[in-house]
């Protein structure tokens, strides 16, 4: 694919997957944070990946390692006190984590870029959003303040901001919530880049518009032919927007799966306890469903299985071994593409 660098004069070529190699690789992850009451082990060997054009989300409770594992990506841990102890994070094949920080600044924000959940803190206050836009155009591109306020508008027109010329020099207060996410997709749009991580970027947004949100992301994503990693704890706001999905719990993956396979069927319990917390129409009246107790303390994770202690098919070798993340079958032992559980248990899970 080929788009126009307008600044330029000269096509800017899109580098697409070739060989096999994904978009981006990550391997056996580890992270972890050094505090004053001991460590955390916030991602605990992580693997996934994802090509281009295609759609990544994960999903899991609050400190469950989403975040952390996309900040690790991106290099803009706090280290210390973060420190990655082991792991790979291969982009088109070369690990970020041995590139010097040069090589790691240039492709952050060119070639990978992330869209925050809180639009507002991620803003900056005394500063209009075309400046903000602009700024993206002038460093990295070189463009005169003219030039870059003229892309500035481009861009906000692109994501759908009503009258962009006259709301061009307005400040993020003058936003609603929407708007500022749409910003920020703006932002994280300005380089056209390979990759993009959105971190929750519906949070506090109400039902309409985050199927606004979602909707423009999908139809950037199309058009730019970029590969994007969604983060969210909420498995409606990824139904119609990713093609796999990894689930996380206690820093680990605990299953993958095209995204429909894992609505209809999921083959660990904490992911069906998520499926069965999601509000139903058909159930009015109902008592909402909630998984028993809390997640695990990161400096002190249950031995075996992190989830057995809230786990209604916990036995004993769940709470002594760790399950591995292994292949996922049909009753006949025909093995389903893309689906992996970690659990002892999963052919009950699946097609009990």
């Amino acid at each position: 694919m080929t788009t126009i660098d307008k600044t330029a004069g000269a096509p800017h070529e899109r580098i697409e997957d070739t060989a096999g190699v994904p978009l981006l690789e990550v391997r056996d992850l580890h992270v972890e944070f050094h505090t004053r009451d001991g460590v955390a082990k916030a991602v605990n060997g992580v693997n996934y990946t994802v090509a281009a054009g295609e759609t990544l989300a994960v999903l899991g409770e609050s400190g469950s390692g989403k975040s952390v594992t996309a900040q690790a990506v991106m290099g803009i841990l706090d280290m210390p006190p973060g420190r990655i102890p082991q792991g790979e994070i291969l982009f088109r094949g070369r690990d970020m984590l041995k590139m010097s920080g040069e090589e790691r600044r240039k492709l952050r924000g060119q070639k990978i870029a992330m869209i925050f959940q809180d639009a507002l803190s991620s803003l900056n206050p005394v500063m209009s959003v075309g400046a903000q836009l602009g700024e993206m155009y002038r460093v990295h591109q070189g463009m005169s303040r003219k030039d870059a306020k003229a892309r500035s508008i481009e861009l906000m027109d692109r994501v759908k901001i009503p009258a962009a010329r006259a709301r061009v020099n307005d400040y993020p207060h003058q936003f609603s919530g929407g708007m500022r996410q749409r910003i920020m997709i703006a932002m994280a749009l300005s380089m056209e880049p390979d990759l993009i991580i959105a971190d929750e970027p519906t949070t506090a947004l109400d039902v309409t518009v985050q199927a606004q949100v979602m909707d423009l992301l999908a139809d950037l994503q199309r058009e730019y032919n970029m590969g994007m990693i969604l983060i969210t704890h909420d498995l409606g706001v990824v139904a119609d927007v990713a093609d796999k999905i990894a689930v996380m719990y206690a820093g680990r993956i605990v299953e993958t799966a095209p995204v429909r396979e894992l609505y209809k069927r999921p083959a660990h319990p904490y992911t069906r306890g998520l499926l069965d917390s999601i509000p139903r129409l058909d159930q009015k009246g109902h008592e909402l469903f909630a998984i028993k107790g809390l997640p695990p303390n990161l400096m002190a994770i249950p031995p075996g299985c992190a989830f057995n202690p809230r786990c209604t098919r916990a036995q004993d070798v769940c709470r002594t071994d760790v399950p591995a993340l292994h292949g996922v079958t049909e009753p006949d032992g025909t093995e389903i593409d893309g689906r992996a559980s970690a659990c002892h248990f999963w052919k009950e899970t699946i097609h009990g």
